[in-house]
């Protein structure tokens, strides 16, 4: 019972805070889809996917194995090695910076060819460099936050920056058109340094000194644990950039821009429950890796209660995607409806899979981990490439739900395989209820009068979320509407 309210109270927290940064990011997405159209979301999206991808190898995955050092340093209760983490963490973040800056630098005319299939952007890729060594450096100060579980510092840094990115991005794309899209994402990554620093500054940290010598050798473990983050990062950025990269060759820039706001559209709401119960849940299961019957049960709990989370916004996502599109984006971008609503399922199944991908990382199977993600992204390319000469833009839909069934197979079986894992008897109830009524919704939009489907995906997602609320209060042994209401009198009185 207690684990269930650790997990759903770092949720709401940091899932509040995205929920707010979805709703900038929604005004903003509108405001640049208005400004730019779907050839210039298409640009600014190719742009970011290629800074996401370099990054993700120049960073050597120390966001993630940050959070993982500073958590077991600080559970140590010993402050000159929580010091000296974190001194060596802020260090090798600096050079993974600068290291990705350079990497982009030297190749921007390759990448501009490969992203943009002509020349004419290198000078957009080669000023877009500079985005990497702010990435890392404000990446290295998060970690900080995060392996402190300082979650409402964290907080409060993703909702200033929500607002800043929403006021420069919309008032340099008005003011300069397709030009300003660069300076929009350096002006972003820019000011991420500083609300990082802002934050991080009022850590105390024991004054030490640490010798380049003894950097080296605690990064080697950041770094050695930090490479299985990476590899997984590459490969998931990756996979998602050749799959823009065949979108452009394939059906034109005009889809890529469609298929941008589709994966907006799927990941958002998703991604905030995710994100929320990462922020607890990895340094939580990695104190729990040589228990195999509280790691099992962690797993459980942590996905019973994404699922009770996240149903009913996918749920409404099926529904209401044409609705959204329009009035998220323009018109223009409601080609994507069929699209989306393949893919939310893989969006779900990503829900389920999640909790047993951080079991390799907390149990220190990295290599293991590894393997599964390079056989889940072969497996992505494969299926989008042929998906999308069978049917069109939406095969990368009907690809990224096949790619999660089979990937969660996988896991499920490494899983077993380790721990003896299976899913509870109450986490299978909550799945089987969630996918029966996904499918049922699904298959609605798809052969039902657009009436009819958009009653009956309202009534369902109504049902789903009023039932999703009584079984989250059963686990959680209380009354949330209570709970809510009891803290705003307390607020006010």
């Amino acid at each position: 019972m207690s684990s269930h309210r650790q997990i759903f109270k770092s949720t709401a927290l940091i899932g509040g805070t995205q929920v707010i940064v979805l709703a900038v990011g929604v005004v903003r997405n509108k405001a640049l889809a208005l400004l730019l159209g779907t050839v210039g979301v298409g640009d600014a999206t190719l742009y970011t996917g290629l800074a996401t991808l370099v990054g993700s190898v120049a960073g050597l995955g120390l966001n993630a194995s940050g959070v993982r050092q500073i958590a077991e340093a600080t559970g140590t209760q010993d402050e000159t090695r929580i010091a000296r983490t974190i001194i060596s963490l802020r260090r090798i973040s600096l050079f993974s910076g600068f290291l990705g800056m350079a990497i982009v630098l030297a190749f921007a005319p390759i990448l501009s060819r490969l992203t943009f299939d002509d020349n004419q952007h290198v000078l957009g890729v080669a000023a877009m460099s500079v985005t990497l060594l702010f990435a890392d450096i404000s990446a290295g100060q998060t970690a900080l936050l995060q392996g402190l579980r300082r979650l409402h510092d964290l907080a409060a840094s993703q909702l200033v920056g929500a607002f800043f990115g929403a006021v420069v991005s919309v008032g340099l794309v008005w003011w300069l058109g397709l030009r300003g899209i660069v300076p929009y994402l350096i002006a972003i990554s820019a000011f991420g340094i500083l609300l990082s620093w802002w934050y991080a500054r009022r850590v105390e940290v024991r004054r030490i000194v640490v010798t380049w010598k003894e950097t080296l050798a605690e990064s080697r473990e950041l770094i050695v644990l930090g490479l299985a983050f990476a590899t997984s990062a590459l490969i998931a950025n990756g996979t998602a950039y050749v799959t823009r990269v065949l979108v452009d060759r394939q059906l034109g820039r005009e889809a890529v821009g469609i298929y941008a706001a589709i994966w907006t559209l799927c990941s958002s709401y998703v991604g905030i429950v995710l994100m929320a119960m990462g922020a607890d849940f990895l340094p939580r299961l990695a104190a729990a890796s040589g228990d195999r019957a509280l790691s099992n049960r962690l797993i459980n709990e942590q996905t019973e209660m994404g699922i009770l989370i996240a149903v009913p916004g996918v749920l409404a996502t099926v529904t209401l995607a044409p609705l959204v599109l329009k009035l998220f984006y323009s018109p223009a971008f409601m080609a994507g409806a069929d699209v989306v609503r393949w893919q939310i399922i893989g969006v779900l199944l990503r829900v389920v899979s999640w909790p047993l991908g951080y079991m390799l990382i907390a149990r220190g199977k990295s290599l293991l981990f590894v393997l599964t993600e390079v056989a889940g992204g072969i497996m992505n390319v494969v299926l989008v490439f042929i998906a999308i000469k069978l049917w069109k833009l939406e095969g990368v839909g009907i690809a990224f739900a096949l790619v999660y069934v089979f990937y969660t197979m996988m896991m499920l079986a490494v899983a077993f395989k380790l721990t003896g894992f299976k899913w509870s008897n109450t986490a299978l109830k909550i799945l089987v209820s969630a996918f029966a009524s996904v499918i049922a919704v699904f298959l609605g939009a798809r052969f039902f009068p657009p009436v009819w489907a958009l009653t009956s995906g309202i009534a369902v997602t109504l049902i789903a979320g009023v039932v999703s609320l009584a079984v989250l209060q059963k686990l959680l042994g209380i009354n949330l509407c209570r709970a809510l209401l009891d803290k705003i009198r307390s607020k006010t009185a």
